[in-house]
């Protein structure tokens, strides 16, 4: 098993380390200093990748694992190196100028592909001889890669993938000709960067996009015949077997999703199977299929719940493999010899994601592996005999340990014991543990919450109260899992801190879901104020001080409840907020808001810009400077409506930082700060 490892001195410098199941031992496996040292130069289509990633640092910072387990992959400093576990050596593959990305191993073994100015390049492991399979990539075209809302919106960071004979290569062509080119400014603290981004805003024309086979003989590629409608999105593509390509077929509106298989030998394509949604349909990456059989695996919510379902390759529901008031999270793992399928999900309660497993037969039902109450994060090997499960709770930080598949513990890859020693133990006595409950809405839905009372509590006083939220669709804060520190910073400061998961977040169900179709800030909101008013019962509270914090949905959230509830919330802080929706991209905004040309009075109410007026108590914005996901823009043009209309604030910007706010002195200075605003118009008397 291998990992990435921070260094103890550096921990932002990744290494590649190893663990032995064999001996049960721990080892460095690539020292990054070996191969390179010294500031990493990167390009800019890396830099993007990065924070598209969400990934921060230096060294070895991805790899990928040849299909046999023989050898292991990674770019470093813009160059390819191939790791052989057998030798135990390393080789750099590629040295070059230019900036070698998505890097990986073909699936036999023999060859070494990657993406070189926007062309798809391979190298023959057994020659040494490399091969550009693709030629006219460069300018607004790029071969085999991810277009930006596949990277931001979709979760697909490629745009290649190899046969499993590796014969072929299918690729996506993106034409980004068509998309506004916006030019934006990164203002760092000694520079100012003029940066010119293909950004396809809600509204505005999305790529042109080609989905090619690739004959790695001849070098020719055939392309597919997508169908009339060029306004698309290709979200997913996967080998079924050597001469069966599927792809997933998604028109703008999202409120259709094919799923199609091409036959390399007929040429022909046929739909296997259509979701449909009157709101949108959300894209998964729960496809699989069997090899021993002609069926897949495929999830759907079409009864109001992620569910797993068993098809054959003609499109025939064989069976529905689960089912019942509750959410599959991910196909985990298909362990055909033993017909049982795993997967994670909320079976048991919402607020905690457990693995489980079902036979594939339909003969038992579903059955819990997992055995320790929280969220397990899982990753099985490759035969499914074991896994990994980065596992915590509110009570306990990250823990990593390997399992037998039936849920047996072999051992722990990383138990972060919280005993002497660790970082955390000299607090663990003054730990507050939070707690969680429900009430039920005035519209009849239930609402979950999580509850920090503050240190030293005390029945008879009244707390300032800090609500600290997201609300955004794919995103669930409640749950029982390790929190933020700064929530528990923040309970130690005498505050009372509150988070409660409204209407359209995730793991609930559509009905759940789908209510802020094209009313993005308004039932969000109503449910926060739900929760306000709950917090208002509770007798230990000073309802009249009450806070709202938030970063980049959370920051758009903290300004319409300001805005629009503010004799709810006394002050609040905005981060990196989104302001005005057709400042967005489009896969995500037209997802939930519909277009903007033909739904402009929904994108209006739902932009803070109407709301300005309700701000009644102080409020703090904050935005990085060089933000290419949630612009600038956005936070520019409200502080001037606000200046216009004479509302007072306060701002803090940090130059040359992204959406993530990356690095430990920034993330203390936004953590102090906010902690002290919240200080001078928070704190209470009694």
């Amino acid at each position: 098993m291998t990992f990435l490892k921070g260094r103890e001195e550096d921990y932002n410098r990744y290494d590649l380390w190893e663990y032995n199941i064999a001996d049960g031992k721990s080892r460095i496996l690539v020292n990054s200093d070996s191969l390179h040292k010294g500031e990493e130069q990167l390009s800019d289509e890396e830099k993007a990748r990065r924070e598209r990633q969400r990934i921060y640092g230096s060294g070895i910072m991805e790899y990928t694992w040849s299909e046999n387990g023989k050898s292991l992959l990674f770019p470093l400093a813009g160059d390819v190196y191939y790791y052989d576990l057998e030798r135990g050596t390393a080789k750099r593959l590629t040295e070059t100028e230019a900036f070698e990305t998505d890097v990986r191993v073909s699936p036999i073994g023999r060859y070494v592909s990657f993406i070189r100015d926007q062309n798809i390049f391979i190298v023959d492991l057994q020659t040494g001889r490399e091969r550009q399979l693709t030629r006219d990539g460069g300018g607004a075209i790029k071969n085999g890669m991810a277009e930006f809302v596949a990277q931001e919106e979709m979760d697909r960071m490629t745009g290649y993938w190899w046969s499993p004979d590796e014969r072929h290569i299918a690729y996506l062509r993106v034409d980004e000709s068509p998309v506004d080119e916006v030019v934006r400014s990164e203002i760092y603290a000694d520079r100012i960067e003029m940066i010119r981004q293909r950004y396809p805003a809600a509204g505005r024309p999305n790529v042109k996009i080609q989905l090619g086979l690739l004959d790695i003989d001849t070098g020719k590629t055939r392309w597919l015949d997508l169908g009339k409608e060029e306004d698309i999105y290709i979200p997913r593509v996967d080998w079924a077997r050597d001469d069966l390509l599927s792809y997933q077929w998604q028109n703008r509106s999202q409120q259709k999703l094919e799923l199609r298989l091409y036959d390399l030998t007929s040429g022909k394509t046929r739909k296997l199977l259509t979701e449909t949604s009157d709101t949108w349909v959300n894209l998964h990456d729960d496809l699989h299929f069997l090899k021993d059989s002609d069926s897949f695996i495929w999830s759907s919510e079409r009864d109001g719940y992620k569910h797993l379902y068993l098809y054959d390759l003609k499109g025939k529901l064989l069976r529905q493999l689960t089912e019942g008031d509750w959410a599959v999270d991910e196909l985990s793992a298909v362990d055909e010899e033993r017909a049982l399928l795993y997967f994670t999900g909320r079976k048991d309660t919402p607020l905690e994601r457990h693995l489980y497993a079902v036979d594939l037969n339909g003969k038992e039902g579903v059955r819990r592996v997992s055995r320790r109450a929280g969220m397990h994060g899982i990753a099985f090997a490759k035969d499914a005999s074991g896994y990994i499960d980065k596992f915590s709770s509110i009570t306990t930080p990250p823990q990593v340990s390997l399992h037998r598949a039936d849920g047996e513990r072999i051992t722990w890859l990383e138990e972060n014991a919280v005993v002497k020693g660790h970082p955390l133990y000299p607090y663990k006595k003054d730990w507050i543990v939070p707690e969680f409950g429900s009430f039920k809405a005035p519209e009849g839905h239930q609402l979950y919450y999580r509850l920090y009372k503050p240190a030293g509590f005390d029945a008879k006083k009244k707390y300032p109260v800090l609500v600290f939220l997201y609300g955004g669709p794919h995103a669930q804060l409640v749950t029982n899992s390790w929190d933020r520190e700064f929530n528990q910073y923040m309970a130690q400061q005498g505050y009372v801190v509150f988070t409660l998961d409204n209407r359209g977040s995730a793991h609930r169900g559509t009905a759940f879901e789908n209510p802020i179709y094209k009313r993005m800030g308004t039932v969000e909101v109503d449910d926060q104020v739900a929760g306000v008013k709950f917090l208002r019962s509770l007798p230990y509270v000073d309802g009249d001080n009450i806070g709202v914090y938030g970063h980049s949905y959370g920051g758009y959230m903290a300004l319409m409840t300001m805005f629009k509830a503010g004799d709810y919330f006394k002050a609040g802080v905005s981060g990196a907020p989104v302001t005005d929706w057709t400042l967005y991209d489009t896969h995500y905004t037209e997802r939930y808001m519909g277009n903007p040309n033909t739904d402009g009075e929904e994108y209006q109410a739902s932009s803070v810009f109407p709301y300005v007026d309700g701000l009644k108590g102080p409020l703090l914005i904050y935005h990085g400077m060089a933000d290419d996901n949630v612009l600038f823009t956005n936070t520019t043009r409200l502080i001037k409506t606000m200046q216009d209309k004479g509302k007072q604030f306060e701002l803090m910007t940090y130059p040359g930082k992204k959406h993530s706010l990356r690095g430990k002195p920034t993330r203390i200075h936004m953590y102090t700060m906010i902690a002290r605003f919240f200080d001078r118009h928070l704190k209470s008397r009694g």
